[in-house]
């Protein structure tokens, strides 16, 4: 038996991306800024997932840019508009929380002279509106702040926050990183007040090495990368053509029963916390409701370091997260935690359990025994 519960870091390809973009490597070749017909051919799929992403977001299909993921959408999003914008300040706010491809971008750009503000959040991960009204001045270029935690799934309150900094200047780019929360949730960025949205398409039953970066057409940005001018100049080299039209069919199958199949995932996980909650000595952090994602879940088991839990349950066929698999092999203690509080006997000993339409009841079920059989035991062996 193999139970896969780390969707959070990456998803298994649905059916039907696997089978256009294996006919795509084998017939649909071309390279899109080629002038004969193969070319044209490879192009008319990059402008129809182009067509279907924007379609979807309700908004211009030139302001959907293809990159290779949800990191480079960030580096682009964060550095191009810190670039372009310089001469109105050099002051940029984000949360202590975001995904490492935040956080160390705006590392880099202090290192270049840029200012950043780091918001606090609560104890369940979530930022408090008057931080960031507290925290806007005069020179503030940039706001970025992620959708959904990548590693507690907590919610930000997005929409609210947009329409606080564009209050107070209209002019401020507003970005969010919704690598996690695309594919769960509607996200209208014109709605929205959200200049920038970054996404990846592994996430969300696509292929890896592929995601887009969303640029309202009105906002100043520059490229990081210079070469051919792909992409109106903003990210140049040739396009994975396989990769983007992949990515294309798999925005339509996972909006296609969004609420359905939503509503399926978090039955999911409540009947899996339900289950956690029975056994001594455990902690979840982050909300149990609708303020958490419905595919993320981050148990703190006390008592037992998380490396010694996961590879556990490896040996019965669970495969589950330590942390983000960003950072994993790293050995940091989880910035996201430390920020909502977690006692620090717990740091290490917390897992992160993310599930999909692909996850079954049998399978939650057979991870809460597995559970309950290996904690006691464990428990034994590390007491003193």
């Amino acid at each position: 038996m193999e139970i896969y519960l780390d969707n959070s870091a990456t998803t298994r390809v649905y059916d039907s991306v696997v089978e256009l973009m294996t006919d795509m490597m084998k017939r649909e070749f071309g390279n899109p800024s080629s002038l004969h017909r193969k070319g044209s051919q490879a192009e008319s799929y990059v402008r129809y997932a182009k067509q279907t992403i924007a379609k979807n977001l309700k908004v211009n299909e030139k302001e959907i840019f293809f990159t290779s993921g949800g990191t480079e959408s960030d580096n682009l999003a964060l550095m191009g508009a810190a670039f372009a914008n310089a001469r109105a300040g050099k002051h940029l706010i984000t949360t202590c929380i975001e995904h490492p491809a935040i956080l160390q971008t705006m590392e880099h750009l202090q290192e270049l002279g840029y200012e950043v503000t780091y918001l606090p959040v609560n104890s369940m991960g979530q930022i408090l509106l008057q931080d960031l009204e507290n925290a806007l001045r005069t020179d503030t270029i940039l706001v970025s702040i992620m959708h959904t935690n990548n590693e507690i799934g907590s919610l930000q309150p997005l929409e609210e926050a947009a329409a606080s900094v564009k209050r107070y200047n209209p002019n401020i780019v507003v970005h969010t990183d919704a690598v996690q929360g695309y594919g769960k949730y509607r996200i209208y960025p014109k709605k929205m007040n959200l200049d920038m949205v970054s996404v990846s398409g592994h996430k969300i039953h696509g292929p890896k090495g592929v995601g887009f970066l969303y640029v309202n057409e009105k906002i100043k940005i520059r490229p990081i990368l210079y070469g051919g001018g792909q992409q109106r100049g903003l990210r140049s080299g040739t396009e994975n053509v396989p990769g983007i039209a992949g990515l294309g069919r798999a925005v339509e199958e996972i909006y296609h029963n969004l609420d359905q199949d939503v509503e399926g995932i978090f039955y999911l996980k409540q009947r899996f916390l339900s289950g956690i909650q029975t056994i001594p000595d455990c902690k979840i952090n982050g909300y149990l409701d609708e303020r958490s994602a419905p595919h993320i879940a981050s148990v703190s088991f006390r008592g037992i370091r998380s490396e010694v839990l996961l590879h556990a349950l490896e040996d019965k066929g669970i495969y589950v997260s330590a942390g983000s698999a960003c950072s994993s092999h790293k050995p940091t203690v989880s910035a996201t935690l430390k920020a909502i509080g977690v006692e620090p006997d717990l740091l290490q000993s917390t897992l992160r359990f993310s599930f999909s339409v692909f996850t079954t009841v049998e399978e939650i079920d057979y991870t809460l025994q597995s559970l309950y059989d290996i904690i006691p035991m464990l428990r034994r062996y590390t007491r003193h």
